[in-house]
């Protein structure tokens, strides 16, 4: 089956894109999983990761490109995760890691000021 030329340039990109996709999800698995656990639970959850991560994957291809896996199209993947690791993750990283203690702080703060009252109540109940 011949391709049009727009269409294989449409693949190629959306493979790259789809690469980036998987480099994201990669990143957001490695700060989820962030603490050492038991080692078959570490491999159970690999596993399920990389099996939702294909699918997303495919998903993706499926509705930009119509899934046409051809042997460019795994290359272009791994360019593209290639392309993130080694750009964009320690950006994508570091924005993680302030978000997640920006909204750390921001709960801490904010169970605090909830919890004040309450230590009022209790403490001017018990001192008496």
């Amino acid at each position: 089956m011949v391709i049009s030329i727009d269409m294989q340039v449409k693949i190629v990109l959306f493979s790259f894109l789809g690469g980036l996709l998987t480099g994201v999800l990669f990143d957001l698995y490695r700060v989820l999983r962030g603490f050492n656990t038991i080692k078959i639970i570490i491999i159970i959850e690999d596993i399920l990761f990389w099996i939702l991560c294909s699918i997303v994957v495919f998903i993706f291809l499926l509705y930009t490109n119509y899934a046409f896996i051809t042997p460019y199209v795994y290359l272009c993947l791994s360019l593209g995760i290639l392309f993130y690791i080694r750009v964009i993750s320690k950006i994508f990283l570091k924005v993680q890691y302030s978000m997640i203690k920006y909204i750390s702080k921001t709960f801490r703060v904010l169970f605090k000021h909830i919890m004040y009252p309450f230590r009022i109540l209790f403490y001017s109940k018990y001192k008496k």
